[in-house]
């Protein structure tokens, strides 16, 4: 699973020793460009591979235009499912196959689902990929979704869902809370879980399952990137061997989200049964990935709340001693293509009330939106934001995932050369602009969440 934190430590250190670059400069601390070579096959597969002999391995990276935001009421969790189900054989890979296969070979692999998109991955040494490329194409063409196996991996996520989010404090009311801002009658693609329910899990029957496969996981709704050490003509006559004869299906319907902004504060309390300390969960009504504002909220979230240096750490964590922790972040259960949230999770320390929490972080939230940030917190943000490119540039598969994301979410892959400068070029007038317009108490959900036994808001 993805982690918004990762290598947290190391990109500060990093970013420590970075300058701003002034507008249209390139320098020596910059990303390089990534070359790439893009075509589709006749069957709707879009390809694009980016070769780099820097190392003597390769990615293999497929995302699938499938998450929870193409689920249907009542059917809810198939995404994530089938994160499971797609390791569980196919035409000529027998179950669990497909994982021996790879760690054999030397390499890893893995799969992870976001409210957008699913991805399937193998990262192997350069003389194996063909291995990789050949078992994404065999999964792709013949997966096995018999009823055996939905019903085994159909437990798994059940037991997965009890033993990481409902037996977890905090964990379901966040994961339920991130839903809130979208009205389920007229946003359902946002308007539930990630994870689904286990209602739904338990009401699906295994025709349910290979309609949504069927209908999603075919080549005209997927993207292959291969990043790595490879030779270009060697990796497109693999692709056309082992891709070209699956059938293209029929196009998945439109994903349809409305939802309104400024709908009015809405406040709820929860009570955690798992729980030992009040927590806060302030949620924003935000646009989606391709927006202009996008770039200047996720600078202001890290200025806000990314990291122990952060403003909410420093004054409400370590100045008033009100919260263990705070973290805001944006785009909580992944980039979307439509409507998202900006969200500020604390969790109180002993005797802090909710209330008396929550009041602290819409103070700090208001005193960007008034005074807006200094120069030198937005330095060390967009400052962060590079170090984080430059250090993802050295990993085939953190090279992958970055032209998937250019790719769905800014429209082409090539905005993988690009997209920093969205970052680089946001200004301090930015930064309070959008907090002025986004992170106003009439576009906000605050939710607040008490143990069973215990303070009370």
């Amino acid at each position: 699973m993805n982690s918004h934190m990762r290598r947290l430590t190391f990109l500060v250190a990093v970013a420590a020793l970075l300058t701003t670059v002034p507008r249209g400069t390139l320098r020596a601390q910059d990303p390089g460009k990534i070359h790439l070579d893009t075509f589709a096959l006749a069957n709707g597969l879009k390809v694009v591979l980016a070769p780099d002999h820097s190392t003597q391995v390769v990615a293999v990276n497929v995302w699938y235009n499938a998450g929870a935001r193409n689920e249907q009421r009542g059917r809810t969790g198939f995404a994530h499912l089938f994160e499971h189900m797609m390791f569980q054989g196919s035409g000529n890979v027998k179950k669990g196959d497909h994982m021996s296969l790879i760690e054999r070979a030397g390499g890893q692999l893995n799969g992870s689902t976001q409210d957008d998109r699913t991805n399937y991955w193998e990262v192997l040494p350069s003389n194996r990929y063909s291995l990789g490329l050949w078992l994404e194409a065999d999964r792709m063409r013949s997966l096995a979704v018999t009823q055996a196996n939905f019903e085994n991996q159909r437990e798994t996520v059940k037991e997965e869902r009890r033993l990481r989010i409902d037996n977890q404090p905090y964990t379901p009311s966040f994961l339920k809370g991130v839903t809130k801002p979208f009205d389920s009658t007229t946003c359902f693609a946002y308007g539930h879980e990630l994870v689904g329910s286990m209602t739904d899990l338990n009401a699906a029957k295994v025709e349910d399952v290979k309609a949504f496969h069927d209908l999603y996981y075919a080549p005209n709704n997927a993207t292959l990137t291969v990043v790595g050490d490879f030779e270009p003509d060697e990796a497109r006559d693999l692709i056309r061997r082992y891709f070209s004869d699956i059938p293209r299906v029929k196009d998945p319907p439109p994903v349809v989200c409305q939802t309104a902004f400024d709908a009015g504060e809405r406040r709820e309390t929860v009570v955690d049964d798992k729980a030992t300390l009040p927590a806060v969960l302030r949620l924003y009504l935000v646009p989606e990935y391709a927006n202009p504002d996008h770039a200047a909220l996720e600078l202001l979230a890290t200025i806000l709340g990314g990291g122990e240096s952060s403003r909410m750490n420093r004054t409400i964590a370590r100045g008033a001693k009100a919260a263990l922790v705070v973290q805001v972040a944006l785009d909580v259960t992944g980039p979307h293509r439509g409507p998202s949230t900006f969200a500020a999770i604390a969790i109180a320390n002993q005797g802090v009330s909710t209330d008396s929490l929550d009041k602290l972080i819409a103070k700090e939230i208001a005193h960007v939106a008034a005074d807006g940030v200094t120069g030198e917190e937005l330095t060390k943000a967009r400052n962060t934001r590079r170090a984080g490119e430059i250090v993802g540039r050295q990993h085939a598969l953190t090279v992958a995932e970055a032209i998937q994301s250019a790719n769905m979410f800014l429209g082409s892959p090539a905005a993988v050369n690009t997209d920093l400068q969205r970052y680089l070029t946001v200004t301090q007038d930015d930064i309070k602009r959008v907090a002025r317009k986004y992170l106003r108490a009439e576009n906000s959900i605050v939710i607040l969440i008490a143990p069973k036994e215990g303070p009370r808001p």
